[in-house]
């Protein structure tokens, strides 16, 4: 078997360790003998959303975004949606997160249009949302945690085409009022989780390479098991420190 991931915008959209997650997604696919590609596409380049099988779409500062946006709508989104729609796999982290949405309007007032992959919108707020973040996830049919890294100030909201991947346990979440964290639609995930977000969670990236397997080969599909002692042993001593600790309150920027 053969995956291929697809990496948006890697020179622009990659901050606080995001590209590891291509790496854990790499990785623990050639542990079990399936061979991967990575395909960077970036402006000039157009999505082949037959090829792809994992859409990794990054975080990055507004100034990325304003330069990825055009191109993301005018370019890519066609071939976004058909991915998606035909049960190809998503994750997008913070900045990316929030251009799959419909719009995000910046601290200095402008807006940014998406290209409403999720039913989601972001506005700037006040306050800076940083540090480790718990997230109760259920996704799977079974309740798991996801832990990372939160920093952002954009505030998402969403609507009743998508739903969000979790709840928030310590951390802001999508927008420190309701308790959410992240989008969901078909199999396409968005959300604020950097740090990088696959390698400290090793139960997700299986979930997304499975899913994205199954795409192409059938419902049948399992992925063989892994020792997962040191990862399982990390994501616990993470998840045990955040909840000792608590959210930090960044205060007002």
């Amino acid at each position: 078997m053969r995956l291929t991931i697809c990496h948006l915008y890697p020179d622009l959209m990659n901050i606080y360790g995001d590209r590891g997650n291509i790496i854990a997604l790499v990785q623990r696919a050639r542990w079990r003998g399936i061979e991967t590609e990575v395909v960077p596409v970036t402006i000039g380049d157009v999505l082949d959303p037959e090829r792809c099988d994992i859409l990794f779409f990054g975080g990055g500062q507004d100034k990325e975004q304003f330069i990825v946006a055009e191109d993301l709508r005018t370019v890519q989104a066609p071939q976004l949606h058909r991915l998606v729609e035909d049960g190809g796999v998503v994750l997008s982290i913070c900045g990316g997160y929030q251009l799959l949405g419909s719009s995000f309007r910046t601290h200095t007032g402008e807006v940014l249009e998406g290209i409403g992959l999720f039913d989601a919108w972001t506005v700037a707020g006040n306050k800076r949302c940083i540090g480790n973040v718990i997230v109760e996830a259920g996704f799977t049919g079974v309740l798991r945690t996801l832990v990372g890294f939160e920093n952002h100030s954009g505030k998402t909201y969403l609507g009743p085409g998508c739903q969000p991947m979790g709840r928030s346990l310590v951390g802001f979440g999508n927008n420190g009022e309701d308790g959410t964290e992240g989008a969901m639609y078909r199999n396409a995930f968005g959300c604020y989780l950097h740090g990088s977000l696959l390698p400290k969670n090793p139960w997700f990236t299986d979930y997304l390479i499975l899913t994205a397997l199954r795409r192409r080969h059938g419902p049948d599909v399992e992925l063989a098991p892994l020792d997962d002692t040191l990862e399982n042993r990390a994501h616990d001593a993470m998840e045990t420190r955040i909840r000792r600790l608590g959210r930090i309150d960044s205060g007002v920027v």
